[in-house]
């Protein structure tokens, strides 16, 4: 059903109807045009497309590595109850990436996405120095640049991950440069050590953030302030970060992590369908002007209102106990 609709729509979509596009590549249109029904049936078939896969992938079971460290080699991958660290393992580096990196992050990420176990993500590097100073050059500088390569979703395992809902929390404990600043960027929250300094250097070596931070900084602040570190390379400390609404937190070294999982645990406080629901919603909302943005569907959103956990709120707040969460 799903599958003919898209086809039929496909066909006939430059003849038919104005294609627009959410931050995910689905065609949206609004629902006050003129062609809200063709709307209204794109969507409900897309929603409907999303939460079967969305059911499908939860109730995936993980043999093998479902619990505590993870063995990668260059990173770590630990699951402390609802919360997964991904530490990334290059301290001689500055952990910087090369491509056997990204791929084994891109396997991590994937596993953060599958597990219905794990509810927040924690991103982190090893060491006090850096979290990451983005792309390994002397890797670049000895293999070319014809053998750096990474997996689809980008730096990372993360910079391109644009539909992943759950949320994501970055612990900049150091250095976050050029590919570590912009998967600190493409998390959903960042908290940053005090002598942290963040920056896009990329056109200082002869290349350019095209890891996102091109398109995620303008989008995040002022477009003079970004366009002067973009074009610069300069980088900024982690008190200006936080004063331009990048940074939501800055804190001593020793404070960095309790402050995060703290951050996590108030997340975790949610119920994580209502959670997931409003991530994609704020980020899938923003291209497009209010009174559409108000009037889409959205996959996660659908997910959330036929959950049991929305039965389970109300009636947690209404028999005055915490509400024990199922993501279902």
């Amino acid at each position: 059903m799903v599958e003919h609709v898209l086809r039929t729509w496909r066909e006939n979509a430059r003849s038919t109807c104005q294609r627009r596009y959410c931050s995910t590549g689905i065609p949206v249109l609004p629902m006050r045009s003129p062609f809200s029904a063709c709307h209204t049936l794109l969507s409900s078939a897309y929603s409907a497309n999303s939460i079967l896969h969305a059911t499908a992938r939860d109730t995936v079971r993980h043999e093998g590595r479902d619990q505590g460290d993870m063995a990668y080699e260059f990173a770590t991958y630990e699951k402390q109850g609802r919360i997964a660290i991904v530490t990334l393992n290059r301290p001689e580096r500055l952990n910087a990436l090369h491509p056997p990196a990204h791929f084994e992050l891109h396997e991590i990420w994937n596993d953060f996405e599958r597990d219905p176990e794990v509810w927040v993500g924690i991103l982190t590097g090893a060491g006090d120095k850096a979290f990451s100073a983005g792309n390994d050059l002397k890797y670049t500088a000895e293999h070319g640049r014809s053998m750096v390569r990474s997996a689809a979703t980008g730096f990372g395992g993360i910079a391109n991950r644009t539909t992943c809902w759950k949320p994501i929390i970055a612990a900049v404990n150091g250095y976050a440069l050029g590919g570590g600043f912009e998967m600190a960027l493409a998390c959903d929250i960042i908290i940053a050590a005090d002598h942290a300094r963040l920056g896009l250097p990329e056109v200082r070596v002869g290349l350019m953030a095209g890891a996102g931070g091109v398109h995620r900084l303008p989008r995040m602040i002022p477009h003079k302030i970004a366009m002067g570190h973009i074009l610069t390379g300069r980088q900024m400390t982690a008190h200006e970060a936080h004063r331009w609404g990048i940074v939501n937190e800055v804190v001593p070294l020793a404070a960095l992590m309790p402050t995060v999982l703290q951050w996590a645990n108030d997340i975790l406080a949610g119920a994580p369908l209502s959670v997931r629901a409003s991530k994609q919603a704020a980020l899938q909302g923003l291209g497009y002007p209010l009174d559409i943005a108000l009037n889409m569907n959205y996959s996660e959103v659908l997910r959330m209102q036929y959950s049991e956990d929305t039965v389970e709120g109300p009636r947690a707040f209404a028999e005055k106990r915490k509400p024990n969460w199922q993501a279902r």
